[in-house]
């Protein structure tokens, strides 16, 4: 069915409902206002661009998707869906005249396909349920997609039939798989993502895979549109062997499969050379490491045999596009920022640009990304210390053309925190640290100003000189913010990664965050008086535990942190990826070793004054962690409060008044234990 939408014509451009009042700092309500470009595509030409402008809406106090193109010689843009709906994963069609998506308009999440030229819009499907990994077939024919089939919940009891009215409880659930609940989800429904076939003009869709198994990530048909290539561990122990995959190609005809790949560890994310005669994948190992490598491979697709190549490439290689037959284009992080590089068959590398960032809004982490085919347009999200994403154009010299200005209206007359980069050496063993502080707005060097140090999340993730809403509202209020990437950090090698292996935390990654502190007070602003430590997750424990090791913090806002790890593992939704690859086994097997990792080991230390702050769902670092150590610090009458995030997973920042909450609440705790500094007597 295809029908014209006469919303176009009455495009809204729904930044916010929140009016920018004219001040020259970064305020709070000023997050309501922040946009990001993602979801960027080119198109088979390289004559458009498509890609979601992200903005919040103040009223409903969530994100807004509305889908926009981009002449790429013009440099202009137009927007083809932006209104109360939401427009998410564009595709374009091999003829590069069609543009799939997914959006709600029709009341839930199906497809849509936009015809340019007729500016006319079809409903493709009616699916019950979600549906992820768009992907058209060569011909232009059919869409392929993940979709997860239901299966029955275990039953073991027969009840007695509830009468007629009767209101009885609800019924019990019961639970026998292994992974059972997620955050952000809660309880897993019982099923298995399946792919499906589903005609590019809308019709009835269609299995391809079955079994009780998950057939998840990129999708990939052949050239000749009879197989799609994916990825799936189809071992009847796939619930425990998290660290295994293998690909597959199933003929969408009669669903026959063939596997492609049986290598110890991961081979995922499959893509074809435009000829059809080389796939590229990616491959991680199987090593009991809590980091790995993404390794490049590709496989000669009429004898099947792969190769790796670049192997000793100590980085992680993200999301392979060829761009000719000898040539592909990669992202790769690299002391702290993401970097678009071109690789060939044979294994050189040569960078193209280091700004692909800006689609975090709240911290510095590294985030960003790029599309590119063989028409030779190098697309991405393009940002700066500054700015979040913007859309922008790359050339294979490495010349940038940024596209957009998503954020000039609200910031280009606000004064933001200046970002410096700063490196120094760990006492622990003379590891070197990279990492970065804000200045406030109007910086005296003369002066003496209060520090924060916010310990970043993972411990395998990286901050970077990224734009970040929560640190600049920092400085906005006079905080230097020192933030950084402390061993066991992404983006410099699995040496470095690995140098945190079964110390999460330790007296080690607390080193190099406390050197840091020095390195900063060195430098002759820092109030040695004034000082604040702040962590999230993995950075909350490595909260909870400096302060357990120091009382050199006026005060301490851990969030959603592991404060016990016997418990943690054995009741959040990451124990079975976590356990193997992160501790030498299980915890009734080395008590000691969980205990000595855990900030409860050391609570009967801690004297600083400490702000908790948790979301009531979390599944992933359990609100019962944060209260053992709020309930061990009152015990011990150290001034602590616990602020409950209501309806929050892990994200607490997840939607713009609850990143405020956080910023704010972390600014009105730290406050209350800031002294008068001695430069201003």
């Amino acid at each position: 069915m295809i029908k014209k939408l006469g919303k176009i014509a009455l495009v809204t451009f729904l930044v916010s409902s929140y009016a920018v009042f004219a001040n020259d700092t970064f305020q709070a309500e000023d997050i309501f206002a922040l946009e990001y470009a993602s979801n960027i595509k080119v198109s088979p030409n390289g004559e458009k661009l498509v890609y979601i402008r992200n903005s919040n809406d103040i009223m409903k106090d969530s994100k807004n998707r509305s889908l926009w193109m981009v002449d790429v010689e013009s440099k202009t843009q137009i927007p083809l869906f932006a209104d109360e709906n939401q427009y998410y994963s564009p595709k374009w069609s091999p003829d590069g005249e069609k543009i799939a998506f997914l959006s709600n308009s029709s009341g839930s999440t199906q497809v849509h396909v936009h015809y340019i030229k007729e500016n006319r819009t079809a409903l493709v499907s009616r699916i019950q349920g979600n549906i992820s990994n768009l992907t058209w077939s060569p011909d232009g024919q059919w869409f392929a997609y993940h979709h997860k089939v239901k299966a029955k919940r275990t039953s073991l009891a027969k009840m007695p039939k509830k009468p007629k009215g009767a209101k009885w409880s609800k019924p019990a659930i019961v639970i026998d798989q292994a992974y059972y609940q997620a955050d952000g989800r809660g309880l897993v429904t019982p099923g298995y993502e399946q792919i499906f076939v589903i005609p590019a003009e809308g019709g009835t869709p269609r299995q391809v895979t079955s079994g009780e198994f998950h057939h998840r990530g990129k999708l990939e048909w052949t050239n000749n549109g009879k197989n799609i290539v994916f990825s799936a561990n189809r071992s009847k122990d796939w619930e425990y062997e998290r660290l295994e995959s293998d690909l597959y190609s199933v003929n969408v005809s009669n669903g026959e499969l063939t596997q492609l790949t049986q290598a110890p560890g991961r081979e995922y994310n499959p893509e074809f050379s435009d000829n059809g005669k080389t796939l590229a994948f990616l491959s991680t190992s199987n090593a009991l490491n809590p980091y790995r490598n993404a390794k490049l491979n590709l496989m000669n697709w009429s004898s099947k045999n792969s190769k790796e190549i670049a192997s000793d490439f100590d980085r992680s290689i993200m999301n392979p596009k060829w761009i000719s037959s000898s040539k592909l284009v990669f992202a790769y992080d690299d002391f702290g920022k993401r970097k678009i590089a071109i690789i060939t068959t044979k294994g050189k590398i040569a960078d193209l640009n280091d700004t692909v960032t800006g689609t975090t809004l709240g911290r510095p982490y590294i985030s960003g990304e790029f599309d590119a085919n063989s028409s030779g347009t190098i697309a991405f999200s393009h940002g700066s210390p500054y700015r979040p994403s913007d859309v922008a154009l790359v050339s294979t010299k490495g010349k940038v053309t940024q596209v957009t200005q998503l954020n000039e209206d609200l910031l280009a007359h606000k004064s933001l925190g200046e970002v410096h980069e700063i490196n120094y050496k760990s006492s622990f063993d003379g590891e070197q640290i990279q990492g970065w502080y804000i200045t406030p707005p109007n910086f005296d060097p003369k002066k003496k100003y209060p520090l924060i140090i916010e310990i970043h999340g993972g411990p395998h993730l990286a901050y970077g000189p990224h734009f970040s809403a929560e640190l600049q509202r920092f400085a906005q209020e006079g905080y230097v913010v020192f933030y950084d990437n402390h061993r066991g950090s992404s983006s410099y090698g699995e040496r470095f990664a690995m140098l945190l292996k079964y110390k999460y935390s330790s007296k080690e990654d607390f080193a190099d965050h406390d050197s840091g502190v020095d390195a900063m007070i060195d430098k002759g602003f820092i109030d040695e008086n004034n000082l604040f430590i702040a962590g999230g997750s993995a950075g909350g424990i490595a909260t909870a535990y400096a302060i357990g090791l120091t009382d050199r913090f006026n005060a301490a806002l851990v969030a959603k942190p592991v404060i016990n790890w016997l418990s943690k593992v054995l009741t959040a939704d990451s124990g079975l990826g976590q356990i193997p690859t992160q501790f030498p086994g299980m915890p009734w097997e080395h008590v000691e070793h969980y205990w000595q990792r855990s900030p409860m080991s050391l609570v009967g230390n801690v004297t600083t004054p400490t702000m908790l702050i948790t979301g009531e769902e979390d599944l992933r670092t359990p609100m019962a962690e944060t209260e053992q150590f709020y309930q061990a610090l009152k015990l011990r009458k150290i001034d602590t409060v616990l602020v409950k995030v209501p309806d929050s997973f892990h994200g607490i920042a997840s939607r713009p008044s609850r990143m405020i909450t956080k910023i704010e609440h972390t600014l009105a705790w730290f406050e209350k234990y800031k002294k008068e500094s001695s430069d201003n007597k």
